[in-house]
């Protein structure tokens, strides 16, 4: 790393300790969305790594995303979460598929948090298959009627702008498929909150129905029709930050086993002493770097100008979800009872860490691409 992003590394950690630390148990408790921290987080810059500058980001790229995401998830996964939000769903995929116009009245807007943004991919019966997607977009004149429902959408109820996908042409199915940036507010839109989730409390999740939605034409996003490689594309970026958060995660479950086990004592030494501690502190750094390291060879890879590297962020998806899972399981066999009260963090890391093995294509969508991959049945960055 560079010192710019080292700096900005440092400055996130910062931040996450005194300004998310403090409050994070409470706001999980009490399901409060935080607006002002985004805020600041926004005024600092966490948002605007791999936007150019032109469009109000930092232009610093794709690995100093990763390493901000990386330090904020360490504390927060409700917090997390913005950085797909407000960057890699929303600002960024504005930033490559849209026309100057869009670019300039969006990007800006969206990570400086002026705007709060969504993804509206999900549907009850589109999850892993994005061509089961059943919304509908009939032209009218210069609107695109929409109407269907999306589930599971984070920050549905606090969006003020969602990248919406729905059917032009479901005839041709996947070649059928448009996205539109959808103003939140429009007549036509309701939302519903999911029911109580696991963990990340502090983050708002819903299903946003469209009955009739008029969306100006200029707010097709791209072409027509060409929907279905843009969700695929953004995926590309939105499982990156994923893998990023899943790192944080693991790290804070490292940090705090390892704390713990210098700290408790049995048979008159610290448990840290005892060889099968040992060997789950031992697995989990090594696990942990192991993740680490596909992720940054996967920003890397994005920041020379390979967007489309499939393979290598299904890789470091996959992986480092699988890791934060089998890490929150390591540190509450380690803390023992302590890792299941709300007394120290591992029970919160925990509900954070199950999360990552479901969104952004679960264990088994990115198992397919990346076995479909080695057998040559089809490849993944072609």
């Amino acid at each position: 790393m560079n010192e710019q992003i080292q700096a900005v590394r440092d400055m996130a950690s910062k931040f996450a300790q005194r300004e998310i630390l403090p409050r994070v148990e409470e706001d999980e408790k009490n399901h409060r969305f935080q607006r002002d921290l985004l805020d600041k987080m926004g005024e600092l810059g966490f948002f605007g790594c791999p936007i150019p500058e032109q469009y109000g980001g930092s232009g610093m790229g794709f690995l100093a995303h990763a390493v901000v995401t990386e330090e904020i998830s360490k504390v927060s996964g409700s917090l997390r979460a913005a950085f797909n939000m407000q960057t890699m769903g929303t600002a960024r995929e504005i930033y490559q598929y849209g026309n100057e116009v869009q670019r300039r009245l969006y990007i800006r807007r969206l990570v400086t948090c002026e705007l709060i943004g969504c993804i509206g991919i999900t549907e009850p019966d589109a999850g892993s298959d994005v061509g089961a997607i059943r919304t509908r977009a009939v032209r009218n004149g210069n609107t695109y009627i929409l109407k269907g429902a999306k589930t599971w959408i984070t920050y549905a109820q606090v969006a003020d702008l969602g990248i919406v996908y729905a059917y032009t042409d479901p005839a041709v199915r996947y070649k059928g498929l448009s996205a539109f940036i959808v103003d939140l507010h429009s007549s036509g839109i309701d939302t519903v909150p999911t029911a109580d989730k696991l963990g990340w409390r502090a983050c708002p999740t819903g299903e946003v129905v469209l009955e009739d939605v008029r969306v100006p034409a200029e707010n097709l996003l791209g072409e027509e029709g060409r929907g279905f490689s843009y969700c695929m594309g953004s995926l590309d970026n939105t499982r990156l930050t994923a893998a990023a958060g899943a790192i944080g995660v693991s790290q804070a479950l490292i940090d705090e086993s390892i704390r713990y086990a210098r700290q408790r004592e049995q048979f008159g030494k610290q448990i840290g002493e005892f060889q099968m501690i040992q060997e789950e502190i031992a697995r989990m750094v090594v696990e942990t770097e192991a993740a680490r390291l596909l992720t940054y060879r996967c920003a890397a890879q994005k920041d020379t100008g390979v967007l489309h590297n499939t393979l290598e962020t299904s890789m470091a998806k996959y992986y480092s979800c699988e890791v934060a899972s089998r890490t929150a399981d390591s540190a509450l066999r380690i803390m023992g009872a302590y890792g299941y009260s709300s007394e120290y963090p591992v029970e919160r890391l925990l509900r954070d860490a199950k999360l990552y093995q479901i969104l952004e294509g679960s264990a088994n969508i990115h198992k397919i691409i990346i076995s479909n991959d080695a057998l040559g049945y089809r490849k993944a960055n072609r």
